[in-house]
């Protein structure tokens, strides 16, 4: 497996002195455009310890290889201001749990001097002082250079190499496609909440279900009607420190149910702000062999949709799909592949209380990361040495293993990737031969 590498540069390590936490950012884009260091924010938090608990949460997740630990390198977390919010994201090693914190206008009181995306810096210091926030203990925030002047630092530059591997790229890709196809299956108020987590298993690899029972969930070991999947319960051990000041918990699973092992998302609703979990279908699997984004990412015309409807995002924390589909002047089926495409720069993430892409940008590129659909590549491949044979709506292809025969409506294969998986992580590289090669047979009768 190849990595990337992201070079992080800040201009001091963030702080946390006095009750004011400065995060020092590195790069990013804003409304205004590239920048070295942004500031976005500069103001309180009225919700201090439940904040400075959440921000713990996030960056923990990020130091976290859930399957196999060991140690390993470190990401930053990324933070977006979309005016109105603040959102911390981050991604375990693993590539199995990505985590995001939403600060909400009810838990900030301050001024916003720009709109965008940044890495912020998250080191040892840091998190033993945010560990320390209590209930009445004030907190200043500050996301940019400005609010370092606080402390006596000199200026000292902190720089970090960190290597971006495959599955971690990948895996931002697929999940907000994955968290757009889940509904919520349970929500429970607080006190509920607090009990259900407390009496889950303590031992961190174990494989549940759980089914809505009026206002609880409980807890089995197979698949049942309306059951949810959680595997690796350890996986939602960051959600623990947070019990004390939940007001309720959401629950997420696929839309319609799933009969096998299937994502999850776990959203924990706190005063002011909101901390969701998304967990991999099994404790070992990564989000980026999922394959939800193959189908967008096939589509010829998706690519420059994806031009079109990027260029209309502003970094607002709701994006309204009617709206960019009248000033992109595209159907919102479209839209809707186009902000896939985008997906898979970084450019949206997906926020399941509100069922909406929200835009961001993390820093690498959409070539790099389509490059690493392999299947894609593979399938593309397929069409180019022409190994493709349309026949109505089977489609043979060609393959050194023999020909396999698709069905192009259902996406049926006859190849073992399909009849071990059956569609559950996204179309095989026949399949996806096949519909490309359709698309091109209707587009050259027209």
């Amino acid at each position: 497996m190849t990595s990337a590498t992201q070079a992080y540069s800040y201009a001091a390590p963030s702080t946390l002195v006095d009750g004011r936490l400065g995060l020092s950012t590195s790069g990013g884009t804003a409304l205004s455009g590239p920048a070295l260091a942004p500031r976005f924010f500069s103001g309180v938090v009225t919700q201090a310890a439940p904040a400075a608990a959440a921000l713990l949460g996030v960056a923990d997740v990020a130091l976290t290889r859930y399957h196999q630990p060991r140690p390993g390198w470190t990401r930053d977390p990324v933070v977006t201001c979309g005016g109105d919010r603040l959102r911390f994201e981050s991604f375990s090693a693993c590539g199995g749990v990505y985590a995001r914190l939403d600060l909400l206008d009810g838990a900030l009181d301050g001024e916003v001097f720009d709109r965008g995306t940044t890495n912020v810096d998250v080191n040892g210091p840091l998190r033993e002082a945010l560990a320390r926030v209590g209930p009445r203990d004030p907190l200043h925030l500050g996301v940019g250079a400005d609010e370092l002047t606080v402390t006596t630092l000199d200026g000292a530059v902190v720089e970090k190499k960190v290597p971006l591997p495959e599955r971690w790229l990948r895996g931002f890709a697929e999940v907000q496609v994955i968290a757009a196809g889940m509904d919520l299956k349970a929500e429970l108020p607080g006190m509920n909440a607090v009990r259900f987590l407390r009496s889950l298993p303590k031992r961190a690899t174990a494989d549940l279900w759980v089914t809505p029972v009026g206002r609880e969930l409980r807890v089995g070991d197979r698949p049942g009607a309306g059951a949810v999947c959680l595997s690796g319960v350890g996986r939602l051990a960051t959600l623990l420190p947070l019990l004390r000041f939940a007001r309720s918990l959401r629950v997420y699973g696929p839309a319609g149910g799933a009969g096998g092992a299937a994502s999850s998302a776990w959203e924990l609703e706190l005063p002011g702000m909101r901390y969701t979990l998304a967990l991999s279908p099994e404790r070992w699997r990564g989000f980026s062999g999922e394959g939800a984004v193959l189908e967008d990412l096939s589509s010829e015309e998706a690519e420059g949709d994806a031009d079109v409807v990027g260029m209309l995002l502003n970094f607002e924390p709701e994006v309204e799909i009617g709206l960019l589909a009248d000033r992109a002047g595209l159907p919102t089926a479209r839209v809707r592949a186009a902000l896939t495409q985008l997906g898979t720069a970084g450019r949206v993430g997906y926020d399941l209380s509100d069922a909406a892409h929200f835009h961001r940008e993390l820093p690498y590129d959409r070539e790099h990361v389509q490059n690493l659909n392999p299947r894609l590549a593979a399938a593309r491949a397929l069409v180019a040495a022409g190994a493709v044979r349309i026949e109505g709506d089977t489609a043979r292809v060609r393959t050194g293993g023999g020909v396999r025969e698709v069905r192009v409506s259902d996406g049926s294969c006859t190849c073992p990737w399909w009849w071990d998986h059956r569609g559950s992580r996204g179309p095989c590289k026949h399949v996806l031969a096949a519909r490309i090669a359709a698309r091109a047979d209707v587009a050259a009768v027209r």
